[in-house]
């Protein structure tokens, strides 16, 4: 059962999506800040981040930064999930190293299927 770090700073999207993924057969973990995703990936060792831009103390941006980065994570795939749509947004996604640029609000079914396509190419 691959672990996934959910991290978003409204608690009702973490829920829907932390729900739809355990339903998925994925074991959860959260964060509601940049800092926090930090520390949870160090502590929980997460096989996917699914990564909101616009959160307190630390965004999506710095956080995807900091991860493709270090040697540790950089190869933990991270689908950045955004109400950001604009192409820079996508291509500054691209840049930072993120795996794929999904807009909110998203079909739960399609990012249930970009994870799985994700995690079967790290195998």
């Amino acid at each position: 059962m691959a672990k996934i770090l959910v991290v978003d700073d409204e608690e009702h999207i973490v829920m829907i999506l932390k729900d739809s993924l355990e339903f998925s057969g994925f074991q959860v973990v959260t964060a509601y800040n940049g800092v926090e995703a930090l520390e949870r990936v160090e502590q929980d060792k997460p096989e996917l981040i699914v990564l909101d831009i616009g959160m307190p103390k630390l965004d999506g941006w710095e956080v995807c930064r900091r991860l493709k980065a270090d040697e540790k994570t950089k190869n933990i795939p991270i689908i950045i999930l955004t109400a950001y749509a604009q192409t820079s947004d996508q291509r500054k996604g691209a840049q930072l190293g993120a795996d794929r640029f999904v807009t909110k609000p998203c079909d739960l079914t399609f990012l249930v299927e970009e994870i799985n396509t994700l995690l079967a190419n790290k195998k």
